[in-house]
């Protein structure tokens, strides 16, 4: 039960479910550990588990063939699944890297979607997820058309300072995008 501690905790205070739907939910879970460098997500694959990052880093990036641009970084307990390729049944667009070696926790699309069809509570957790994946796509959108790399920097110092100590900086440079040299003149601006 150690290893779904995180999970349950997470459900507990970000999306509360009922006891029996939390219970059967955890029950679903299977436990999968990859090591540093793993592709977990290949874009146009399509999605057939809900994944649960329990423990490790992980980038999200777009590639293509000339580069890779890094979207998103995962650094503590919460879902990573690309959930609108998962739940509208289309290729994801989307890679995922473990930068750590990465505990997962996974539950099949099938048995998920029929453990959604049960309980009310699984509606609204659909509903909640797609709410907040909006919020941080139009707010990270706007950040990058209205802000500078300077100051989407400062943003990161105050509000992901984890990812500053925890991921490479070439890693971060392409989060910013902007080259690894125009960050490391930016972070002794601001030092």
């Amino acid at each position: 039960m150690h290893d779904l501690e995180q999970i349950s905790r997470f459900f507990e205070t970000e999306y509360p479910l009922n006891h029996d739907g939390l219970k059967e939910l955890l029950d679903l879970h299977t436990s999968v550990f990859l090591p540093k460098g793993s592709l977990l997500q290949k874009a146009d694959e399509n999605i057939t588990h809900l994944r649960f990052l329990n423990k490790g880093i992980i980038r999200e990036y777009y590639a293509t063939a000339d580069k890779e641009t890094n979207i998103n970084f995962y650094t503590k307990p919460q879902f990573i699944t690309d959930l609108s390729a998962f739940n509208n049944n289309h290729p994801t667009k989307k890679n995922q890297e473990a930068l750590t070696d990465v505990e997962l926790l996974q539950i099949e699309k099938t048995k998920f979607q029929e453990l959604l069809a049960k309980y009310e509570c699984g509606k609204s957790f659909i509903d909640l997820s797609f709410q907040r994946l909006l919020r941080q796509k139009e707010l990270l959108e706007y950040n990058r058309m209205t802000k500078t790399p300077e100051e989407l920097y400062q943003e990161l110092l105050i509000y992901k300072p984890n990812w500053l100590q925890k991921i490479p900086q070439y890693h971060i440079a392409s989060y910013l995008n902007i080259t690894p040299e125009t960050l490391s003149r930016i972070r002794k601006r601001i030092s």
